[in-house]
């Protein structure tokens, strides 16, 4: 299998469903998931989704200005990162730290606007690219890197209708 699948959500509902089936392929031992696409493409929106289905029963709200908002379970922590607002020297230094929350047992590691790293990401990762089609429609373009990413995303594509 390549380790690249596209997925079109029709709808919201479709969006909420790839949330879902992404939060029961994610094993126990961490992810990153690195977020790219306009302003508007539902980075965030996604982000809602997966945490609802990983337990999250707090309100998830963009990071933008804050930078970082964590939230935790019983049986899970997600850090929910925002690049939009940072300088090139808070972007290095977010990425230095970066390990530190994408290695934690149990945890969802998501960074919005991923493209502001500069490609300097950890090799294990997903990605998930936004595209805004119209008011209603998106679709989603998920590579993995990684074996570990990998197997999520065969998960994804088993339990999805995906185009590879």
């Amino acid at each position: 299998m390549e380790n690249k699948i596209t997925y079109q959500a029709d709808s919201l509902s479709y969006t909420k469903k790839l949330a879902e089936v992404l939060s029961h392929s994610i094993d126990k031992s961490g992810v990153l998931i690195c977020l790219y696409g306009d302003i508007g493409s539902g980075k965030t929106t996604f982000t809602k989704f997966l945490a609802e289905y990983l337990g999250i029963d707090r309100r998830v709200t963009s990071p933008s200005f804050v930078i970082l908002n964590e939230y935790h379970t019983d049986e899970i922590s997600l850090y929910h990162f925002d690049l939009y607002r940072l300088e090139r020297e808070g972007v290095d230094t977010i990425l230095d730290e970066l390990s530190e929350y994408t290695e934690k047992e149990n945890s969802v590691t998501l960074i919005e606007w991923a493209e502001f790293s500069s490609g300097n990401l950890p090799a294990e990762r997903l990605d998930i690219e936004i595209r805004y089609v119209d008011d209603e429609k998106r679709e989603f373009l998920i590579t993995a890197y990684g074996n570990k990413n990998q197997k999520i995303l065969e998960k994804l594509n088993t339990h999805l209708h995906c185009v590879q």
